[in-house]
């Protein structure tokens, strides 16, 4: 992700902000190299979601379909 010193945008915001807007690519805002704002494009109402985007973020671990959770539950008599 782009950095910018908050100076840099104060300087540039109105052609930052168009900027940000046309390539769809967020931008954090630092202040003494600590990040302290993300400026990113607000999705418009009619655009679509891109299917597929989340492949691959997600890891299945073990039998997703008969999980047997007996032995996580004890009973107190």
């Amino acid at each position: 992700m782009e950095t910018m010193v908050i100076s840099e945008f104060k300087a540039k915001c109105i052609r930052v902000v168009k900027d940000i807007n046309r390539t769809k690519h967020p931008l954090v805002i630092t202040l003494r190299g600590v990040p302290v704002a993300r400026i990113e494009p607000i999705r418009s109402k009619g655009a679509k979601r891109e299917l597929g985007t989340m492949k691959g973020t997600v890891k299945i671990k073990g039998d997703i379909v008969s999980c047997d959770f007996s032995g996580d539950w004890e009973i107190n008599r």
